[in-house]
């Protein structure tokens, strides 16, 4: 399975679902973006009325929920694709990602759709080279600058962006880290079909990995 899985990993606004989105058109692989798994499991929350810090709550809601990415996010069957990038959203979803239940349902989940792809599966998040696919044979880990981040965030401040850095690198579960043997890309000001050309020629220069 981890041959078939590239894993794009990153803070907030480096350009992850963008650049692997791009990867996966140009090598004709499915993309998984397992940031939406959490915001949609965090917009249910939310939407029956779950406080996102009741944490038993919130994991027994991710466990028995149905998710799909693809060709847009749904959450028990319903459509959300359009709900899950508000900055209520912004907020609340750090702490339904740290939620370590919750954590080890979608990191099951993620490994079963890579799994069940035919040809291979670009696989994008903040743990996806450390914890979801640790023994992936290619790890990109984006950096970009605060200033850049924020930018790219659009409704987010420098301050929003920094508070969620400090929240994903120093959580319990599966923190956001850069593995030690992940291709390090910084995307600030670069255009994301030149990131993502870049991956793949690096790819091709190293098959055997």
């Amino acid at each position: 399975m981890s041959d078939l899985v590239i894993a794009i990993d990153g803070p907030a606004g480096s350009g992850k679902s963008t650049v692997a989105r791009a990867v996966a058109d140009l090598l004709g692989w499915s993309f998984l973006d397992t940031g939406a798994m959490y915001r949609a499991i965090t917009r249910e929350a939310l939407f029956q009325g779950i406080d996102v810090h009741d944490a038993a709550a919130v994991a027994a809601l991710a466990d028995g929920a149905t998710l799909t990415t693809l060709p847009r996010v749904t959450v028990n069957g319903r459509d959300v694709e359009d709900e899950i990038r508000t900055e209520e959203i912004n907020v609340a979803v750090s702490v339904v990602a740290a939620n370590p239940v919750v954590r080890s349902s979608m990191v099951a989940r993620q490994r079963e759709l890579a799994a069940a792809q035919p040809l291979g599966t670009v696989v994008e998040g903040r743990d996806i080279t450390t914890v979801v696919f640790p023994h992936a044979s290619v790890k990109i880990f984006l950096t970009a600058s605060l200033e850049e981040r924020a930018r790219r965030r659009g409704d987010e401040s420098e301050d929003s962006v920094a508070r969620r850095d400090e929240a994903d690198s120093t959580r319990i579960a599966s923190p956001l880290r850069q593995a030690d043997d992940a291709l390090v890309l910084d995307t600030t000001g670069r255009d994301v079909d030149d990131v993502a050309q870049e991956i793949v020629q690096w790819l091709k220069r190293n098959p055997s990995n």
